[in-house]
């Protein structure tokens, strides 16, 4: 079972994102959460644990939590580009974008760096896990479409790449 502070980890991830349902299972224990308009329920079944701390006895239905969710911040969309040649490179899952392997090191890449298929180019980072995201394409960066440290949605541009 998840411990409960990746589970407030996963709630701001889809709070912060356009994700409307998300479902985990994991071992017999099941976590569903789904935003419904200014509000988001969480529901999970309840398990005896050794390690729990817990005033109530446990019940046999699965509890659900409200938490009222603030309407999140708009996501900075990508400028529209018009040209029959440019890849966009796109996040494959909901994450923390990085463009850097640690704080201190120079980016993957920059505008006008060329790449390789296998070229990694930045790192996305979900549930605690680094993702590094390959450039699939031969080319040059045109443009980098997010910022570091920036939530990225799955399936949002993060780099434009003119192929060769």
């Amino acid at each position: 079972m998840l411990k409960i502070q990746e589970i407030r980890e996963i709630i701001k991830l889809i709070d912060q994102s356009k994700i409307d349902e998300f479902l985990y299972e994991h071992e017999g224990s099941k976590i569903t959460l789904k935003k419904q308009g200014e509000q988001k329920v969480v529901s999970a079944p309840v398990a005896p644990q050794p390690q729990a701390v817990q005033a109530a006895p446990v019940a046999a239905a699965p509890a659900a939590v409200e938490v009222k969710a603030e309407t999140p911040a708009p996501v900075n969309e990508a400028p529209k580009v018009e040209a029959e040649n440019l890849h966009k490179i796109t996040s494959p899952m909901v994450g923390t974008f990085y463009a850097s392997p640690s704080p201190d090191a120079a980016a993957y890449v920059q505008a006008g760096d060329k790449v390789g298929e296998n070229s990694v180019v930045c790192i996305v980072e979900a549930m605690k896990l680094f993702n590094e995201i390959e450039a699939e394409v031969k080319g040059e960066i045109v443009e980098v479409l997010a910022d570091n440290g920036q939530l990225v949605e799955y399936g949002q541009p993060l780099f434009l790449v003119k192929t060769v």
